[in-house]
């Protein structure tokens, strides 16, 4: 797929695997029915009919190939392999129905509208169809196998997706509450947000070791998960996900799940447990905000899923004699902001049993939000009587460092969740778990912004103190300011107007040489943040552990760019820590002219407001695909004064970064005061 010049990088090379592998993994679920419809004197209704299914134009690895092969895949109308005319094997695909009573023609047809062949070399492409042929997904061992790469390939293109990243939750957090909310076989579950299936693919697992019976089994495949994934590639990977751990036949609805009148929604449209990850920080159009009530509508998406998901609880105990229940991922401002946002926690409060709130620290959901999120599990059980609040904190050996945190380089392991797992059954209050009754939360305006009591606090007020911290603080940023007003007044005297542009191949050379790794070696990996915040280690691989896929050294001083996220400022100048790193092919280097140009006074040209904008026009493609080639990109052009200018503008980029440094210090000391005076009031 790597020599393919029609795909670019792994958000284009999973989908395109994806798809073959469908309709191979169909194809040899077909075989076997057939086979058992034979056995038991029925007919059979294919859901694909020849020449259109796998055995017909695939499975010869001498078969049709290149022209031919994408004349066949892509085209409207196409000479078919049996030598007749008639429409292509996409065509085909997306107009199939259930008008024969098979529901998997729907599904087959949902999938196929939203696919593309990307691939330009058909030669390519029957090799990828000859390695795909020689899987057998009636195989039990093979299948596990390639379930369990599959998922592994869905995490590494995390890293690939950028912005559609935002469709992949950590399994750890997804283990976690499908563990805690224990789904039991007769009960129907909902992710109404599926994204690639996480949720479900979980809840599949655990619902399987229920499994006794023939019974049971058909009640597993046809009565008891469901999901909802409106997003053309999420939905391809979820079926894909889904059918690889053995779901037959996933019933994901392919629309929008706020797309329906709230009070539409009736009993038979209810489910048992739901369990999602619903986006957030989105903002839906206002024909869905009307399906909602005038005092809670709304354009937060995650604020139109809690609404959807209190509704679609059935009222009544399940089959397994459990109240209907949700375990939903929230960020932190639904805990406390006011209008909207307030009223939905109070019905949730006076509706429904909010038993427990887990607030998870940052980084949880690095690299794709930094953002603060909690986990609320409530049921129609009662009303509330009380909430119990559990703080997971970071392991403090995971790092060393003062305020340990998680990152994409260090992950959120589910072992790590074990204590609060501990906790569930036998609650009781410690330095991470508190209560809070529900007269507390009401006189809170139904605020669910509650902090850890038993966490230490400074309860003696030495007022002389505080302030001999606070003027502590204030030197060092007195200084600093002084300096920047010296600079400042420098700058005065500079004309950019006089400054020539040049273009960014003076100041550039792109390395090509592809790195030789040693399998025993350990490579940091480099990746690239947004808007200029510089370059960081990804994880730590073994040389025989990194894909084989071509890859760079890199070396301090270097600058590299994402081609995927060049149009959202993603350019770094490495720093000394990640030298000798390696990056794939996704991220272009470059040596810096040092005769021309200082590579930190490029780093601040590279993440200015001016020049951003310039990538952005200049990145070609889809929306969700735009690139930014390496040609054009070095012909944008930059102002470039003479290196004494250089260093007068990296001189007041240090002072300022200094300047947010101490002012930092400063707020610290002042936000140790308040508590401090707040606390001894309270006393």
């Amino acid at each position: 797929m790597r020599k393919d010049k029609g795909l670019n990088g792994d958000l284009d090379r999973l989908p395109m695997l994806t798809w073959i592998m469908f309709l191979k993994f169909l194809d040899d679920l077909e075989i076997q029915r057939e086979g058992e419809a034979k056995l038991a004197g029925k007919k059979f209704k294919p859901a694909i009919e020849p020449p259109y299914r796998w055995r017909d134009w695939a499975a010869k690895s001498d078969g049709i190939t290149g022209d031919e092969l994408l004349a066949f895949i892509n085209n409207e109308e196409t000479t078919l392999p049996n030598g007749k005319k008639g429409a292509g094997l996409f065509r085909y695909l997306r107009t199939l129905t259930s008008s024969n009573g098979d529901d998997r023609r729907e599904v087959i047809a949902t999938v196929f509208r939203g696919v593309q062949n990307r691939m330009a070399s058909g030669y390519l492409l029957r090799d990828i169809i000859n390695k795909i042929a020689s899987i057998h997904f009636n195989a039990s061992d093979e299948l596990h196998t390639l379930s369990a790469l599959y998922e592994a390939m869905l995490r590494e293109m995390r890293d690939a997706a950028g912005d559609s990243g935002e469709f992949y939750t950590p399994r750890p957090i997804v283990r976690f509450m499908v563990t805690v909310t224990n789904p039991r076989l007769g009960e129907t579950v909902l992710d109404p947000a599926s994204g690639t299936g996480g949720f479900l693919v979980e809840a599949f697992n655990h619902l399987s070791q229920q499994v006794k019976t023939v019974a049971d089994r058909k009640i597993l495949q046809e009565k008891s998960l469901f999901g909802c994934e409106p997003k053309t590639l999420p939905y391809l990977l979820c079926q894909m996900n889904l059918l690889l751990h053995g779901l037959d036949a996933p019933q994901i609805d392919p629309g929008n799940s706020l797309r329906f009148k709230l009070t539409d929604i009736g009993e038979r449209d209810r489910v048992d447990m739901i369990l999602t990850n619903p986006p957030f920080g989105g903002e839906e159009e206002k024909g869905i905000q009307g399906n909602f009530p005038e005092d809670k509508q709304t354009a937060e998406t995650a604020l139109l899923f809690l609404q959807l998901i209190m509704r679609r609880l059935h009222r009544v105990p399940t089959n397994a004699k459990k109240p209907a229940r949700a375990a939903v991922v929230v960020p932190e401002s639904v805990m406390s902001d006011g209008g909207v946002a307030a009223r939905i926690r109070r019905e949730i409060v006076e509706d429904f049993n909010l038993h427990t709130i887990v607030r998870l620290p940052k980084g949880v959901f690095e690299p794709y939000s930094d953002i603060q999120t909690n986990l609320l599990f409530f049921d129609r059980d009662t009303s509330t009587k009380g909430v119990w609040f559990y703080e997971h904190e970071v392991p403090s050996h995971r790092q060393n460092m003062q305020n340990p945190c998680y990152t994409r380089s260090i992950p959120l392991r589910f072992e790590e969740l074990q204590p609060l797992i501990n906790w569930w059954s036998k609650r009781e209050a410690n330095s991470q778990a508190w209560f809070v009754t529900r007269d507390a939360i009401a006189n809170a305006g139904f605020s669910f912004d509650f902090r850890n009591p038993r966490k230490k606090q400074i309860t003696a007020l030495n007022i002389p103190q505080v302030l001999a911290d606070i003027s502590k603080s204030q030197e060092p940023l007195s200084e600093c300011l002084a300096e920047l007003q010296s600079s400042v007044d420098q700058f005065k005297t500079f004309d950019p107007k006089k400054w020539g542009r040049t273009p960014l191949k003076i100041c550039l050379l792109p390395i090509k040489e592809e790195a030789v790794l040693d399998d025993l070696a350990t490579y940091k990996q480099v990746t690239v943040k947004l808007y200029g915040k510089g370059a960081v280690l990804r994880k730590e691989l073994l040389g025989s552990e990194i894909q084989t896929r071509p890859q760079f050294l890199v070396q301090t001083g270097q600058l590299i760019m994402s081609r995927i996220d060049a149009r959202n400022g993603a350019f770094a100048i490495l720093p000394e820590e990640l030298d000798g790193g390696v990056v794939t092919q996704d991220f272009p280097v470059f040596k810096v002219n040092l005769d021309v140009i200082e590579p930190e006074f490029l780093a601040i040209l590279l993440r200015s407001h001016g020049f951003v904008e310039a990538c952005k026009r200049a990145s070609k493609g889809t929306t969700n695909r735009k690139r930014l080639k390496e040609t054009i990109f070095l012909n944008e052009a930059v102002p470039l004064p003479d290196k004494s200018i250089q260093q007068s503008f990296i001189k007041l980029s240090r002072l300022l970064e200094r300047f947010r440094s101490e002012t930092e210090k400063l707020m610290t000391a002042a936000d140790g005061a308040v508590p401090n005076i707040a606390n001894y009031i309270f006393e």
